[in-house]
């Protein structure tokens, strides 16, 4: 029998298995966010921190996580993937430890702060690492494949993260996620392929390091493609943000009841990731985008209509957010690979600079923007309103200046 070469592509179980192992590191970050909201009130309690402060445990995290994928990628391309997801992993798990036995707000700022740090090797590595191995519509499949696995976690992180607050208290919450993390990390040193040879890799030098990041960040390109999805990502953040004002202050849903938001929620991601999956290779990169915005803008209109008609139940103020995360999840893996095909030697760069734009938007979301608009159901839906349309406009700008480009260069 002859041997498989091994430039052939995986069999679809594989690819499955692959897409499996690099959806779960991607959980990291959402059950690092998700599963503590509903203890928020319950932190407040026994660590006698006032509101804000409790909420700033979340800015913490999402400031440094932001500030740290800079450079995730550019270690990831200096020392390969796979040390740098095992070792922010094996960070990740003593930081999540100081959590769980934190006795004052302080500690957990601290602790908060340097999962932050960790958390989002695993995003950045896995988006370059589908890159380093597959191409074109298959990239495209495997990137919406892992979408659709990895939108398990934001479904089901707050539900636990409920069970977990009223069964045992919220220290529980955190003790859970570092047995997540320990069998993660035991899963990634079985089975996470190398995909970048050394002769690949780029050096980690500062002059190196300072050439490369303005190249990267000196290309128009790369800041609108980096840019839209950080704004559509911030149009439904917001409601996660605010989840326990939106849900319990504004909609009167109990601290057992965040699944009304993140069930429909993800639903929609994962059947936005399903549908870009089954569009690979059938429509074009701009015509699969302009089906995401069709159900964004529905998602976006309906949330102002159900917000200024007043409509009292949960499940009507749900159902927009629903829409909108099935656009934004059709929109986000074709630009995320145009994105990293603009700078093919430096996917891991490109990739940690596409996720400090986005959580750094979310950092200050979450700190300053998702607070003042949380004070009533018409100023939320507003605020995803205009994220929408910036993320939109961004997108015409874009194709007005690849038309221009046609002549002389290739678009993938």
């Amino acid at each position: 029998m002859n041997p498989v070469p091994p430039s052939a592509t995986p069999a679809p179980p594989r690819r499955w298995r692959l897409a499996a192992l690099i959806a779960a590191l991607s959980m990291i970050g959402p059950f690092a966010i998700d599963t503590y909201l509903p203890a928020f009130d319950a932190i407040r309690r026994e660590l006698g921190a006032t509101p804000i402060a409790v909420q700033q445990t979340l800015s913490a995290y999402l400031l440094s996580f932001a500030l740290m994928m800079l450079w995730h990628g550019a270690l990831s391309d200096a020392l390969g993937r796979r040390p740098v997801v095992i070792g922010t992993l094996a960070v990740f798990a003593v930081a999540t430890l100081g959590c769980a036995i934190a006795g004052n707000i302080q500690s957990l700022w601290l602790f908060r702060a340097v999962q932050g740090l960790c958390a989002g090797a695993p995003m950045v590595v896995g988006r370059a690492l589908i890159r380093d191995r597959f191409h074109g519509p298959e990239a495209q499949r495997l990137m919406s494949q892992v979408t659709l696995i990895f939108g398990i976690a934001p479904a089901i992180a707050p539900v636990i993260g409920g069970v977990l607050l009223n069964a045992f208290g919220w220290r529980s919450v955190f003790w859970f996620l570092l047995a997540f993390t320990l069998a993660l990390l035991g899963w990634c040193l079985h089975s996470l392929p190398e995909t970048l040879p050394p002769a690949a890799r780029q050096p980690l030098h500062p002059k190196a390091l300072f050439r490369n990041y303005r190249a990267v960040l000196g290309k128009l390109d790369f800041l609108l493609l980096a840019t839209i999805p950080a704004l559509n990502f911030a149009a439904f953040f917001l409601y996660v943000a605010t989840a326990p004002t939106f849900l319990v202050n504004l909609l009167g849903v109990s601290t057992r009841g965040f699944a009304w938001l993140f069930v429909p929620m993800i639903t929609g991601i994962m059947l936005g990731a399903l549908i870009s999956g089954r569009v690979a290779g059938r429509l074009s990169p701009e015509r699969t985008v302009r089906l995401g915005y069709g159900f964004a803008f529905a998602g976006a209109a309906i949330n102002l209509a159900v917000s200024v008609a007043g409509l009292a139940h949960v499940a009507w103020h749900v159902l927009p957010i629903f829409v909108f995360c099935i656009g934004s999840a059709v929109i986000m893996p074709t630009i995320t690979l145009i994105l990293l095909d603009l700078f093919p030697s430096m996917r891991g760069l490109s990739s940690s600079l596409q996720g400090f734009v986005q959580f750094a938007l979310a950092a200050v979301n979450a700190g300053t923007i998702a607070p003042f608009l949380a004070g009533s159901l018409w100023t939320l839906a507003l605020g995803m309103a205009t994220f929408t349309f910036a993320s939109f406009g961004l997108w015409l700008i874009y194709l007005r200046r690849r038309h221009r480009q046609a002549p002389s260069t290739s678009h993938p």
